[in-house]
């Protein structure tokens, strides 16, 4: 304990940014006390490579942030102009959680997405190039177009797969963590993230129960958005917080700000060193906000789009980063706007090169899909 208060006081502090009431979610959430009755979160980080303190991995983690976020932007203009086939679903607004999850994470480590799965992929190391491609059912897609935005996968950088099923993902999760342990024998952790409106899914119990019945190497990571589809949480949830369910299964739990990238990170890195110790599950539970519709084109008539404008202006992911990087000398103004500038024209080129390719050949038509 006391060699872990030394290396929280030797950190560079970087200023809290403390976000304005959020609708359906409560108090304003600060770095220092994630939610209103919830400890502070105790950070250790054995590699001594916080974001606080470590320039390379923050500009990383901005990068990642600002290439899912112009990544969505570009997918939701083409697809309002007709041009990609099938729904697609945005995590704008929500590219702090997966992007402070993955960077705790090995290569080698697991992911279980959802159907709002772009940000998962590119935070995991997908190309974002064969992303393009695959979304817009082209051959050389990730998945030679055959998955789409909603089960987009990519193997090699750990991707198991976006999944369209809601509640699809903890199973996946939960047996790629028990084949770690049980079947490889390393220390891999597998990670499955999923919303609100999925919690209330009969697989969240069942993964949860065998998960910390048999201490794998998973970690839970809820993205509470507040909306499941059409439908605010609070109508169809009990909890106040719904990280309150890990205690049926003697599960630790995290709550913290989900637009805030060091947050997740933190608690990541926490509960990625218990799995790796064999200790078991961990469930976070990150706060945010659904700033896009359910799927584009969604008419949102079931909230006021005011409402989710100045949300996401007072509370985006990205400018609370920049905001805080800034005020601690950790990074400049013109650095931020630089990667900004370099993502964005990194998914023009991602779009370039998707349209460059050719759509699959129908004699491809049955390939993939039996196994010999």
């Amino acid at each position: 304990m006391a060699t872990a208060k030394k290396n929280a006081a030797s950190q560079k502090a970087v200023p809290s940014t403390a976000a304005p009431l959020l609708p359906h979610i409560g108090p304003a959430m600060d770095t220092n006390v994630p939610y209103p009755g919830v400890a502070p979160v105790q950070i250790t980080d054995p590699a001594n490579t916080s974001p606080l303190t470590d320039k390379d991995m923050a500009v990383k983690m901005f990068e990642k942030m600002c290439t899912i976020r112009f990544f969505e932007e570009s997918v939701k203009k083409d697809f309002l102009n007709g041009e990609i086939p099938g729904f697609v679903h945005l995590y704008i607004g929500e590219e702090a959680i997966a992007t402070g999850v993955c960077a705790a994470l090995r290569d080698s480590d697991m992911i279980e997405s959802t159907h709002r799965g772009h940000g998962h992929c590119i935070a995991k190391g997908a190309d974002v190039n064969a992303m393009m491609a695959e979304i817009f059912g082209k051959a050389d897609g990730l998945c030679h177009g055959k998955g789409g935005s909603m089960h987009i996968a990519d193997f090699s950088v750990g991707m198991l797969g976006a999944n369209g099923v809601v509640g699809g993902g903890y199973n996946l999760a939960t047996g790629a963590a028990l084949a770690s342990k049980l079947v490889l024998k390393n220390d891999n952790v597998s990670v499955v993230f999923f919303g609100d409106g999925a919690s209330n899914r009969g697989t969240f119990h069942e993964a949860a129960n065998v998960a910390a019945a048999w201490k794998l190497p998973v970690i839970f990571v809820n993205e509470m958005n507040c909306w499941a589809s059409t439908t605010p949480y609070r109508t169809t949830t009990a909890v106040e917080d719904i990280s309150d369910r890990a205690a049926g299964y003697n599960m630790p739990r995290e709550i913290v700000n989900g637009n805030d990238v060091f947050e997740v990170y933190q608690a990541a890195v926490k509960a990625v060193e218990r799995a790796r110790k064999g200790e078991g599950p961990t469930f976070i539970e990150a706060k945010t906000y659904r700033i896009e519709g359910h799927y584009v084109g969604d008419p949102e008539l079931y909230r006021k789009k005011e409402e989710t404008r100045q949300i996401l202006h007072d509370n985006d992911p990205l400018d609370r980063f920049e905001d805080r990087v800034t005020k601690a000398n950790l990074m400049t103004k013109k650095e931020c706007d630089d990667i900004r500038k370099e993502c964005e024209e990194k998914i023009v080129k991602a779009k370039e090169y998707a349209m460059s390719c050719a759509y699959p050949d129908p004699s491809e038509f049955m390939k993939d899909i039996y196994v010999d």
